[in-house]
């Protein structure tokens, strides 16, 4: 099993990470003075990984130990979209990504992992649903709320039997809408600064949005970690197509953490009042993007909430919520080695 390390995230825009012995040092240029001076570091063995948002980059000192050590370096844009990431030697067996290619040009084999994974898709978000008309039910429309939930895991039962990809991707793309179609419903707090209408992204163009993107863009390096970690290639997926540059498999992966972890962890910073519409600005064409302060406060928060306790629903096992992409990836990687009958994906309760 993985262990359970911290995530070094760098948030200033203009910082430059380097390596001064065994240590990350971030340097940064000062606004005021022009002058580059040190702003932050941390010993690189108690780090899981990186994740950097700019454009400045890493020294190739800092790069080489961190492959060495199976660091991984994850860099994003200062709003979150995944540019890339370096590891260090390819984990896992050459085997193992054998058989996940021959699995991949199968379309009856992938299929069965994809139905799999949509289906826990729409599963886990009727819970969303479910779970908020228990815990809410004078405060929103709980009648309409709970029949999407009940459309959401007819659709679940019927993606588990789809007979195509296309019928799948049909299937993800109707509960799609309709999930995000009550969605608003779910924002108890601050409805005045986060309505949400209907999701946009490339840019995002309002605050709920821009935290949903940017909580996506966050799961996705973790996914592609945990993929990495099993011994898969992150970019051969089952669901989404091959696209050069496109992690297909970690986007599949990330299927089932969208509405349980994301979209709750977005609700509950609106709800609770962690942000405010003082936390975003607005660009010139008309995207909208958490400021550097408030982006460092969404990244300690997303921390504590992956090291809240879960109980596996799988495995029975009691974990915390930044291991279950990492636990999901091993169980993928046995489904397709064969040691598992099929692949159980992860559904909430």
């Amino acid at each position: 099993m993985k262990k359970m390390l911290n995530t070094l995230y760098v948030t200033t825009e203009t910082a430059y990470l380097a390596l001064d012995g065994e240590n990350v040092v971030v340097r940064a240029e000062d606004p005021e003075t022009g002058e580059t001076r040190e702003i932050g570091r941390t010993p690189l063995h108690l780090l899981d990984g990186i994740v950097t948002f700019g454009y400045v980059g890493a020294s190739p000192a800092l790069l080489g130990k961190c492959a060495e050590y199976g660091k991984d370096v994850t860099f994003l844009s200062p709003g979150g979209r995944f540019l890339c990431r370096t590891v260090g030697k390819t984990r896992g067996n050459i085997l193992l990504r054998r058989e996940q290619y021959r699995w991949a040009d199968q379309p009856s084999k992938s299929l069965t992992i994809a139905q799999r994974m949509i289906a826990a898709k729409l599963s886990n978000s009727a819970v969303v649903l479910r779970r908020a008309v228990s815990d809410h039910a004078g405060r929103l429309d709980a009648e309409t709320v709970g029949k999407t939930g009940d459309q959401l895991r007819e659709l679940s039962r019927s993606a588990f039997r789809a007979e195509s990809a296309d019928a799948l991707r049909g299937m993800e793309g109707e509960g799609a809408q309709r999930y995000f179609g009550v969605f608003d419903a779910l924002i108890m707090q601050q409805k005045e600064s986060f309505s949400f209408d209907a999701r946009n992204r490339r840019p995002p163009l309002d605050p709920v949005n821009a935290m949903l993107s940017f909580g996506y863009s966050l799961m996705t390096a973790t996914c592609s970690a945990a993929l990495e970690t099993a011994g898969l290639d992150p970019y051969v997926g089952f669901f989404h197509t091959d696209r050069p540059g496109r992690a297909s498999l970690a986007l599949d992966l990330l299927e089932e953490f969208r509405a349980p972890f994301v979209d709750r962890f977005v609700l509950t910073l609106i709800n609770k009042r962690l942000v405010s519409e003082s936390d975003f600005l607005k660009k010139e064409n008309g995207a909208v993007m958490l400021k550097d302060d408030s982006r460092r406060e969404f990244l300690s928060q997303w921390q504590k909430k992956k090291r809240e306790e879960i109980v596996h629903p799988y495995l029975g096992e009691k974990t915390v919520w930044g291991m279950i992409p990492f636990l999901q990836a091993q169980l993928l990687a046995k489904a397709v080695r064969g040691t598992l009958d099929d692949y159980p994906p992860f559904v909430w309760r």
